[in-house]
């Protein structure tokens, strides 16, 4: 409520932070054309686009349209403490895609944190926001200000998923889902910046870190014996998905998010989640799902020389580029979600939408997030400080993504 009253007659709504970056252009577009789709409650929205370089802001806002031409321009670079505040002290909510997030937004989110301003991202660096839980969850929690990084393609699906799976088991069956997995499909592209935040962290000294199962949960909250927690590293079948599974290389990432989300939502001490990347059936599928598990792990031993690391953002896109619309609007990504309870009973999930996972969908959840920050607060969970998705926007982000055209649907 405190940060709710703070923000109330601030120069914004939100503020794009990143916006002249291969993702941030498209969360410029999106908000751009966003009193055509499927509310307009937003027409009235107050935004700007921020970043270190005032032509090159002008120039997105320019090419993306009339719904673009009342956006507000905000010069900050990622170092410069003061101008960090001053962005943070004129909006309610930032919303930031300027990865690598350990090298550019450490100042931001501070600034934030001080000022009461609500803030999300799309990262997916773990170490980094362990960092932040530890200096600023206290503080924003004090202030009722929330900080929601993973709000992209990480980690959205197996939260969200995760969470509704569960919230559908207490209301059908009135009991605690004890195991929830889950299952991915995904044709997509990688652009510059999801590489070159990856490379980092697998980089940096926080690098082991990041193999931690539980290294955002709460103090306290790490079972005795983690082992059944640990990431998977081989490829079996799943007789409930009917298919072939192997290790899903964002799942690292997405676990610890869930694990954080279990944890401040109460799931239970029992409570085990994991997930997979979906493969094949038969021979085919279990020779694909062998040769995937056995080239994650060879890539993730690689990746941390730093030789390897050289080559690897040579050969790959460059900060600002990606794939062509063309290969964006053809992607797709699907999460099936399957959820014991502690009595046996089953529900199972999905969360799926059209459009390249890491650019097109990623675009959608973070801007949906800001939206429902900006839009929505009295509505939102009570829960506050460094949150997930889960905890911190819950049921009005889910239906706000579902009228943006996203899947998420639980069986009957």
């Amino acid at each position: 409520m405190a940060s709710r009253n703070a923000t109330a007659k601030r120069s914004y709504d939100i503020v794009l932070y990143g916006a002249t970056g291969f993702v941030g252009r498209q969360t410029v577009q999106y908000l751009a054309d966003y009193p055509k789709g499927p509310s307009n409650r937003s027409r009235g929205l107050r935004w700007a686009l921020a970043g270190r370089n005032a032509d090159k802001l002008a120039q997105v806002r320019a090419a993306c349209g009339a719904g673009a031409a009342k956006a507000g321009i905000v010069v900050a670079d990622a170092h410069d403490e003061a101008a960090l505040a001053a962005l943070a002290a004129s909006t309610r909510v930032v919303l930031s895609t300027a990865g690598p997030f350990d090298l550019y937004g450490s100042a931001l989110v501070a600034a934030c944190v001080a000022h009461g301003t609500h803030y999300v991202d799309i990262t997916g660096e773990t170490p980094w926001v362990h960092g932040l839980i530890e200096r600023h969850h206290a503080q924003a929690h004090k202030s009722g200000t929330r900080i929601i990084p993973f709000c992209g393609f990480d980690s959205v699906p197996s939260d969200i998923g995760a969470w509704l799976v569960r919230q559908a088991m207490r209301e059908r069956y009135g009991e605690d889902c004890v195991s929830v997995r889950a299952a991915f499909s995904v044709r997509g592209g990688v652009n510059g910046g999801t590489l070159a935040s990856a490379l980092n962290m697998m980089g940096s000294k926080q690098a082991r870190a990041f193999a931690d199962p539980f290294l955002l949960n709460p103090p306290k909250t790490r079972p005795a014996d983690d082992t059944p927690h640990r990431d998977p590293i081989v490829a079996r079948y799943d007789n409930q998905f009917k298919a072939w599974l192997a290790p899903f290389f964002m799942g690292p990432i997405n676990t610890r998010v869930v694990r954080r989300s279990a944890a401040l939502l109460g799931y239970g001490q029992q409570f085990h989640y994991q997930e997979y990347m979906r493969v094949g059936r038969g021979l085919p599928g279990a020779l694909a799902a062998a040769a995937l598990a056995t080239g994650m792990g060879a890539s993730q031993l690689a990746m941390q020389l730093s030789p390897v690391r050289k080559v690897a953002a040579a050969l790959a896109p460059g900060p600002g580029e990606g794939p062509s619309e063309a290969s964006m609007d053809g992607g797709s990504f699907r999460c099936e979600l399957l959820g014991i309870g502690n009595n046996g009973h089953q529900v199972r999930g999905r969360i799926a939408d059209q459009g390249d996972p890491g650019n097109r969908a990623t675009t959608k959840m973070v801007c949906e997030a800001a939206l429902c920050l900006a839009l929505q607060i009295a509505a939102l969970p009570p829960h506050t400080g460094l949150v997930t998705p889960a905890s911190g926007l819950g049921e009005p982000y889910v239906a706000r993504l579902r009228a943006a055209g996203m899947k998420l649907e639980i069986d009957d």
